[in-house]
């Protein structure tokens, strides 16, 4: 055990975050039993929050770098404690002031983000290459809407079907948009749960300014986890601007005609309640009224669903991390998948359908169920 410097203490961080431990959380176990880590193993956060109250934390604990923010516990606490902010201020001490290991895998996406700005460690010159041939033009004022893809949808191969998805779908429903050059960013959600705070402010900073020189008011994202911060973090560092989910914005369209499904699609698809979109941000309708609005697609319902959604185990930059085979959250929830009688997977967050994907290949299920991005399924259906 070791007790931090007055100059940094965990209280302290704690406090800036806005939770004042002591007062609120008495010991009740609650988190235990919300926190999925302990359906795939022994994790014990009230034990790391009494450590906390005391000052006294092993920093050496890699349990300190399991939690997903996936909100559960959050939700189901009696008291209110805001447990994501005091795991982000007991990351924030090993990160910023060096108390314990950092994980390797998210020591290298760090440096990445801090270096070329995407965890990936790819070019910044190339950010934009997915739309090369998709007569997608880059945002100049005036613009209607700005389409933000995150990292992954602009890079990885797999992800930016997802992002040229997007701009097709955007496009047949005749919506004004463009998209940044490469002067984006991160939007530095993942940095920040992973207690980074300073380079999280120095990526608002970067993209607020480059938001503001583009005249951009309105921003469209494919990634729960870039809409949760654009929406509830950018603001506190003057970063004001109307933000929606895809599935938001292409739900308004449907309901207004001007986006029509005109093929029938005959699958059984299960739609995954991912943590940033609902327990985070309350967005649970919008995905399943555009399913249902597919001709010929049935929507059937897993076991837990909703508030209940299990997580796929990628928030809290843990899609940077390297899960145990055992111990990944994805196993159970492609098998539940299954057992609805789905044939695909609909994801509308891109950290959930790496974590499937790899969780249908692993478990040799691939054949069985194909996971799928929401934007993919409606481009399918137009």
């Amino acid at each position: 055990m070791q007790t931090l410097t007055p100059e940094k203490d965990v209280i302290d961080i704690v406090k800036e975050n806005g939770t004042d431990l002591f007062k609120l959380c008495y010991q009740c176990g609650m988190c235990n039993t919300a926190c999925p880590w302990n359906r795939v193993r022994n994790f014990l956060i009230r034990r790391i929050m009494h450590q906390t109250q005391l000052g006294l934390v092993d920093f050496e604990n890699e349990d300190l770098w399991l939690c997903a923010t996936c909100k559960a516990c959050v939700v189901r606490c009696p008291r209110g404690v805001e447990i994501i902010d005091v795991w982000r201020a007991l990351r924030r001490v090993m990160s910023e002031v060096g108390a314990g290991k950092v994980p390797d895998a998210l020591s290298v996406a760090v440096k990445n983000v801090s270096g070329v700005g995407n965890p990936l460690g790819e070019a910044r010159e190339k950010r934009t290459d997915w739309a090369k041939d998709l007569d997608v033009k880059i945002h100049t004022k005036g613009t209607e809407v700005l389409y933000f893809p995150c990292c992954y949808q602009a890079y990885d191969a797999r992800g930016q079907r997802v992002a040229k998805a997007t701009a097709n779908i955007l496009q047949k429903a005749g919506v004004d948009f463009g998209i940044l050059g490469n002067e984006q960013s991160c939007c530095g959600e993942s940095i920040r749960k992973a207690g980074n705070e300073g380079l999280f402010q120095s990526l608002v900073e970067s993209n607020v300014k480059a938001f503001n020189a583009a005249g951009v008011t309105r921003i469209i994202t494919t990634s729960p986890h870039c809409y949760h911060t654009f929406k509830n973090e950018y603001p506190k560092s003057n970063g004001n601007f109307e933000v929606m989910h895809l599935a938001q914005y292409l739900a308004e369209l449907v309901k207004e005609g001007k986006l029509k499904f005109t093929k029938e699609l005959n699958k059984k698809v299960t739609y995954h309640d991912s943590c940033y979109l609902g327990r985070h941000n309350n967005i649970y309708d919008e995905p399943r009224q555009l399913l249902q609005s597919i001709p010929g697609l049935k929507l059937v319902e897993m076991i837990n669903t909703r508030e209940d959604s299990l997580c796929c185990g990628g928030g809290g930059a843990r899609v940077w991390e390297e899960t145990k085979k055992t111990e990944r959250f994805s196993d159970i929830r492609v098998q539940q998948a299954l057992e609805a009688g789905a044939s695909t997977i609909a994801s509308a967050c891109p950290y959930c359908m790496i974590m499937f994907e790899d969780s249908a290949l692993t478990s040799n299920k691939s054949d069985a169920i194909e996971i799928k991005d929401l934007t993919e399924i409606i481009q399918e259906a137009l």
